[in-house]
């Protein structure tokens, strides 16, 4: 399975952590009983690892969104973002333009318009705060 493809079904798995407050754990189980694809590795390790730093991501998302209260974003959009700040931060090998670009196109496939500028737009901000405290 291509990456992008796991990045999806990543996605998937947040989004429907989103809905059915189930762990991840449990959501790859189901899926890998009545799916036709098995859940690819690097999908349950990523939404995994969002579960498990959920606090930290969505403090440090919340510190870009301005005048969003994370409660107020949508599923999707929460779901994205925590996915490509989890990569960000804590997936040293996938760059950051690679995260950034392909949450956008996530959103743009599974949002509003206005998701994918408000993605670009937060990921972007992230991005450019790592760039200054790593200079």
């Amino acid at each position: 399975m291509k990456r992008r493809e796991a990045r999806e079904q990543a996605f998937a798995l947040l989004f429907a952590k989103s809905i059915n407050r189930e762990k991840i754990r449990d959501i790859v189980r189901a899926a890998n009983e009545v799916g036709e694809r098995p859940i690819d590795d690097f999908a349950e390790t990523a939404a995994t690892g969002v579960e498990a730093n959920e606090s930290a991501l969505d403090e440090k998302i919340s510190s870009f969104t301005r005048g969003w209260a994370i409660g107020r974003l949508s599923k999707v959009s929460l779901s994205i973002l925590r996915l490509a700040a989890y990569e960000i931060l804590y997936e040293k090998d996938i760059p950051v333009g690679v995260s950034i670009n392909e949450a956008v196109e996530l959103a743009k496939k599974y949002g509003t318009a206005e998701d994918a500028p408000f993605v670009n737009g937060v990921l972007g901000s992230l991005a450019r705060e790592l760039e200054t405290e790593n200079a």
